[in-house]
């Protein structure tokens, strides 16, 4: 039975799953049916993060145009344009024993491609969710479920895993941004160009 998580609730993800080493970030969402006169693109991306909260290089940011850290533990399955259908719509392979040591965080996001143009936002989004599972089982282990009501907000953090004493643990963090990928990349400390 997954742990199903309340925002800002922290759960252990290694402690009751001893010998987890890969597992599957699941990301998924609905479009309302506004007519915005575009259709919506949504993009989950990893950013892997030191102590400092910031990555270490630019390769420390997996998304549609990175999909594989030079670790080759975090890679993205790619990328969804569109967000029919059941299920995950965009997913992340983490293997936990292939985190280089200097990474502690990994937050995964999702952002609204082009939202100035497109006129949109994650008002117009909704049943957005992370799900992490046992990629060896399928056995999902935990669930959240953004219930939060976003307005203006194009970017979203959905939630971090962070290690802790040497244990995984996951932050349910739901919280959003304005200004797109550009802003995510700034907190994080990704160079754009």
């Amino acid at each position: 039975m997954p742990v199903s998580l309340q925002k800002g609730q922290k759960v252990s993800l290694t402690k009751g799953n001893p010998g987890l080493k890969k597992v599957v970030v699941g990301l998924g969402w609905d479009v309302n049916q506004f007519d915005t006169g575009g259709d919506f693109d949504l993009d989950a991306a990893a950013f892997l993060l030191s102590d400092t909260g910031k990555v270490t290089k630019s390769e420390d940011f997996v998304f549609y145009g990175n999909l594989m850290h030079p670790s080759g533990s975090v890679q993205h399955m790619g990328d969804n344009r569109t967000g029919a259908g059941e299920g995950d719509d965009e997913q992340i392979r983490i293997d936990l024993s292939g985190v280089p040591e200097n990474l502690t965080k990994i937050a995964f996001t999702v952002t609204i491609y082009e939202p100035e143009q497109r006129r949109q936002n994650f008002g117009q989004v909704n049943n957005a969710f992370i799900r992490i599972y046992n990629e060896d089982t399928g056995e999902e282990l935990l669930r959240y479920d953004l219930g939060e009501d976003f307005s203006i907000e194009t970017a979203v953090v959905f939630g971090e895993l962070y290690k802790n004493n040497g244990e995984w643990k996951f932050n349910a963090i739901g919280s959003g941004y304005q200004g797109g990928l550009a802003a995510l990349c700034a907190n994080f400390g990704v160079d754009v160009e």
